[in-house]
């Protein structure tokens, strides 16, 4: 018993820790949101679909050969005050002048790191380079995915601090490979963001609003049911584990009244919303034959660059 329940501490720890939403999650999210996008674009997705779909949990996979990474998947807005999404600034530079880059990978710069691989994307739309846009896509997708989730916006990110240990992984990962077969994916088109650095900010705002119901049903149903009806045991594979009971699962997922529904659908519109405009601000390429670029575009597009990185545009 003590082995099983160490087991069961080692995945919750795991489940904390790998990132948003978990890998069948943000599988789900990132293959979603293909096939809500325009004509113009949907075949070359579609066409990459399992590569889209798979590389969604690249950055995850990387956040402990790669220390900066964990950084990215979330921001704790609590750390800075009231009203801190609405507050911190919105320019790398200006944050890393006023908090040091040191304080803000600690609490985290999703955010921001949506802003940089957005503008990621553009550019290789703009280079017409396949590659890149095919991996730069798959992995915006799992940041914006991140900065939807509630837990991932503040420093009780795993319930630590409120006796709760344990509802990062039910909230984002348990609920979800559950309850998603039910969800409506049936999304409107993806929208052009007029700013989508702001949007980033948006999300974690909003995100942020529905922590009062993540911890406060999770306490209510943990009061309404005894101890032996929160946990069970479940085969995965040859391994028996301890895991939250599909009847907590199930009153818990009710309780909140389809946040998680509505968070993941928000979350595939998003990233398809963050693909379509950064295609649009790269000029709308023809992704059904991009070719390489002439002399005459890769010198304009230089000359876009020289632009941009001399502060001559408006990022408000």
């Amino acid at each position: 018993m003590r082995r099983i329940l160490l087991l069961f501490s080692f995945l919750l720890a795991c489940a904390a820790s790998a990132g948003g939403w978990g890998f069948y999650a943000h599988q789900r999210i990132n293959r979603q949101a293909v096939f809500t996008l325009p004509p113009e674009m949907i075949g070359f997705y579609k066409q990459h679909v399992a590569y889209i779909t798979e590389q969604a949990v690249a950055p995850d996979k990387r956040r402990y050969a790669v220390p900066e990474e964990g950084a990215r998947h979330f921001i704790d807005l609590d750390v800075y005050g009231d009203s801190a999404a609405y507050k911190l600034p919105r320019r790398w530079e200006d944050a890393v002048s006023q908090f040091t880059l040191d304080t803000l990978q600690r609490h985290g710069i999703v955010p921001w790191h949506i802003n940089f691989m957005q503008y990621q994307l553009t550019e290789a739309f703009k280079q017409h380079d396949v590659q890149r846009i095919l991996r730069v896509s798959a992995e915006l997708g799992h940041y914006v995915a991140d900065a939807c989730v509630p837990l991932h916006t503040t420093k009780n990110y795993n319930g630590q601090f409120t006796n709760q240990r344990g509802i990062h992984g039910l909230w984002e990962s348990r609920l979800p490979e559950l309850w998603s077969l039910d969800y409506d994916f049936f999304l409107g088109p993806p929208q052009l963001l007029k700013n989508p650095s702001r949007t980033a900010w948006d999300i974690v705002a909003r995100s942020n609003t529905a922590l009062d119901s993540v911890f406060t049903f999770e306490r209510q149903v943990t009061q309404h049911l005894p101890e032996d009806k929160k946990y069970s045991l479940e085969e995965r594979g040859t391994t028996t584990v301890k895991v939250y009971s599909r009847e907590f699962s199930k009153e818990y997922h009710q309780a909140l009244q389809g946040q998680v529904e509505r968070q993941m659908r928000l979350a595939t519109h998003l990233v398809a919303s963050f693909w379509y405009t950064a295609w649009v601000n790269a000029g709308q390429p023809n992704l059904k034959n991009l070719q390489p670029l002439t002399p005459e575009q890769r010198q304009q597009l230089e000359a876009d660059k020289v632009t941009f990185q001399t502060g001559e545009h408006d990022d408000r």
